[in-house]
């Protein structure tokens, strides 16, 4: 043994410890990256790779890429605030800027929460048997008592975490029981634009580049007190693979659905049809593992939805930048409970609706994408931590990107 070095038992214990406190950081991407991973984001998937095969992959990856971007502005905009990322817009950009983001994003949680309900029921109900719009009850009443915790984050935060992990591996013995052209699927990387499909990568962008989960991760860092000095260590264990997870999760959907639809040449635009279809190749078991894969991404995108949407108007109100105040509870609360009724009401429920749906909240991104911008360049809010210029430069594509996307969608509806 070398003099002063310590002991091979001590060594393992500091390298342990020190994974432990690396693993410990992760958490609030997750619960972004979880809210961005709904049924709208599956829907679109599956269309995309039953109606261009591999073709869209590429959405997937720039998406993605633009996604960790914001989502790290988000996490050292966390860190600065002196209380939260609302607030500081107010004292900065107005109070007006900051209300209005508030209620944008709540508006966004409305138009998301239909299609959770839908996509919760119809999960439980492809593997249990019932009555969907049963299951889509008991899941909002079981989101709706997590609420009751008297540290609403933190729960939510732990739930998601462990859904999320489950989710990835349902997801990827998909993609092993469809035996995908894996080189095909990397030729999709290359970017493509066929013929209609315009639509439905505005839905695709809409769900992998979700600027109000990216906005919502600051008050994640806030509520873990994250600190300057641990950023890096954020950065590595929770920013990096909460966001890329959700990526390479939609990528496989895409992926598994090519691969299925283009073998047995069945046409399945909704989600419990490719779940059917994976009955010749593997059995029920194959049916079932994507149907809880379905299930695990409705349930997680409900709660981190409704708990983001809760917080934030909260805090736009002057109520609170907490989960656990009493307005983020009862705005919750009037989130799940307006997914439901949708649901209910409309029991028909088409795909086609949540697609569209998701794909109308790029019209709200925007405003959030560039309230980030200028945030996380502001000289005295971020010090040494403002944006650095080759963000600057991923981060504008990525604003251009949306702001495209929103003028072709206002287009697409007008004509």
């Amino acid at each position: 043994m070398v003099a002063g070095s310590p002991p091979p038992q001590q060594s393992t214990t500091r390298i342990r410890h020190n994974w432990v406190r690396t693993l410990a950081m992760a958490g609030p991407a997750f619960i972004a990256g979880a809210w961005q991973f709904g049924p709208g984001n599956l829907a679109s998937a599956v269309q995309a790779g039953s109606a261009y095969s591999y073709s869209l992959i590429w959405v997937i990856a720039l998406s993605t890429l633009f996604m960790l971007v914001y989502a790290d502005m988000s996490v050292r905009l966390g860190i600065r605030t002196p209380v939260s990322m609302l607030s500081s817009v107010k004292d900065i950009l107005g109070h007006r800027v900051g209300a209005a983001a508030g209620v944008g994003i709540f508006l966004i949680t409305l138009c998301f929460s239909v299609g959770n309900a839908v996509g919760s029921g119809l999960g439980l109900s492809m593997v249990f048997g019932g009555s969907p719009l049963l299951w889509s009850a008991v899941c909002t009443v079981f989101v709706g008592l997590i609420l009751l915790f008297r540290n609403v984050y933190r729960t939510v935060e732990r739930i998601l975490l462990v859904i999320v992990a489950l989710m990835a591996a349902t997801f990827v013995l998909s993609a092993i029981i469809a035996k995908p052209d894996w080189y095909q699927a990397l030729e999709g990387a290359v970017p493509t634009i066929p013929p209609g499909g315009q639509l439905l990568i505005i839905a695709l962008v809409g769900t992998n580049f979700s600027l109000n989960a990216a906005f919502f991760t600051a008050y994640g860092i806030r509520e873990r007190r994250r600190t300057e000095a641990e950023y890096r260590q954020t950065t590595i264990a929770d920013t990096i693979p909460g966001i890329v997870a959700p990526g390479i999760m939609t990528s496989l959907v895409i992926i598994v659905a090519a691969a299925v639809l283009g073998r047995t040449g069945t046409e399945a635009t909704t989600l419990t049809g490719l779940a059917k279809v994976f009955e010749p190749i593997a059995g029920p078991v194959g049916s079932t593992i994507f149907a809880l894969g379905l299930s695990g991404a409705a349930f997680s995108s409900m709660v981190a939805n409704a708990t983001a949407g809760g917080t934030m108007l909260s805090d736009a109100l002057g109520k609170g930048p907490s989960a656990s105040t009493p307005t983020a509870k009862r705005t919750s609360a009037i989130i799940l409970a307006f997914g439901l009724v949708i649901t209910l009401v409309f029991t028909s429920s088409p795909i086609q609706l949540i697609i569209v749906a998701q794909a109308l909240t790029v019209l709200i991104a925007p405003l959030l994408g560039v309230l980030l911008l200028i945030m996380s360049n502001h000289h005295d809010l971020m010090g040494t931590l403002r944006n650095t210029w080759w963000k600057n430069v991923i981060a504008v594509l990525g604003l251009v990107a949306i702001l495209s996307l929103s003028a072709l969608l206002v287009y697409e509806l007008a004509t």
